[in-house]
């Protein structure tokens, strides 16, 4: 099991194996996820968004911005 302290700061020095595993290095981005109450998961968000294009195929329609500032617009003022 690998362990880590928490400084007075509330930081944390991830160890190097973690690390290594994860794929991290100085100036990435990690993300804590919550998982269930008091329960976390540490994962690296070291990938690009445009990495996600064409994961859920084409859309059977395209819409506009417009379209989509009304639909916001609508579902807000019916939320009220």
């Amino acid at each position: 099991m690998t362990m880590a302290m928490l400084t007075s700061k509330g930081q944390i020095t991830i160890p190097a194996d973690v690390r290594r595993d994860l794929k991290v290095d100085t100036g990435d981005r990690v993300e804590f996820i919550q998982i269930a109450p008091g329960r976390y998961e540490f994962v690296a968000a070291t990938q690009n968004v445009t990495q996600l294009k064409g994961m859920f195929g084409k859309p059977a329609k395209k819409v506009s911005i417009d379209d989509m500032n009304k639909a916001v617009a609508q579902r807000g003022a019916a939320a009220r």
